[in-house]
């Protein structure tokens, strides 16, 4: 599947965000304008005022995150392209050809001056709708690891991953398989 540098960045926001909120009890990480403001900083989002960003912007990207949520729990691509036809429609979508900071012309869909809410379940919400159409809304995963529900996508060629993170989740859970498969051994041989 080709995905353009603009739909990854979408894709990385609306993980990103996700991933703000596990629902595991660790601490949110967007109920302050000053995780908002570094949310927005770390993902570069072109058009949004940083300083601009207040209590109100803070309360409108949580409820897009729940949106968020909702469709990667989506059960039926159905109920999938509903969530995405609400959110893109709420947010004003207004497509327009831009080639801002050195990047080939792309799309973006928020309009001019849409609050960073409505900028993202635009931008996002039709980035989620090209993997719908395209019949890849199956990337849209949480990490297998028992103890983790953080949000990705699979951008592997044969729709394989399933941890966030090889590297913390993926490793964990095989040593742990490891050493159970040594456990066992050494208790049948002794």
């Amino acid at each position: 599947m080709l995905i353009s540098h603009d739909t990854r960045c979408a894709l990385s926001a609306t993980v990103d965000l996700l991933n703000t909120s596990l629902g595991d009890g660790s601490p949110d990480g967007m109920t302050t304008v000053e995780q908002l403001r570094a949310f927005v900083e770390s993902h570069n989002l072109s058009g949004v005022q940083v300083g601009a960003l207040g209590e109100q912007d803070v309360a409108d990207m949580r409820a897009t995150r729940e949106l968020f949520a909702r469709l990667f729990a989506a059960e039926s691509d159905r109920e999938a392209a509903e969530l995405i036809n609400a959110m893109v429609a709420e947010a004003g979508t207004t497509p327009q050809l831009t080639d801002h900071d050195g990047h080939d012309w792309h799309v973006h869909y928020f309009a001019p001056g849409a609050s960073i809410a409505d900028h993202l379940s635009a931008d996002c919400g039709m980035a989620l709708a090209f993997f719908l159409v395209a019949g890849e809304r199956e990337r849209l995963r949480r990490c297998d690891a028992p103890d983790c529900r953080r949000a990705f996508v699979d951008l592997s060629r044969n729709r394989s991953r399933r941890y966030c993170d090889s590297r913390t989740c993926g490793n964990r859970l095989h040593v742990a398989a490891y050493r159970a498969r040594q456990r066992r051994s050494a208790a049948h041989t002794g």
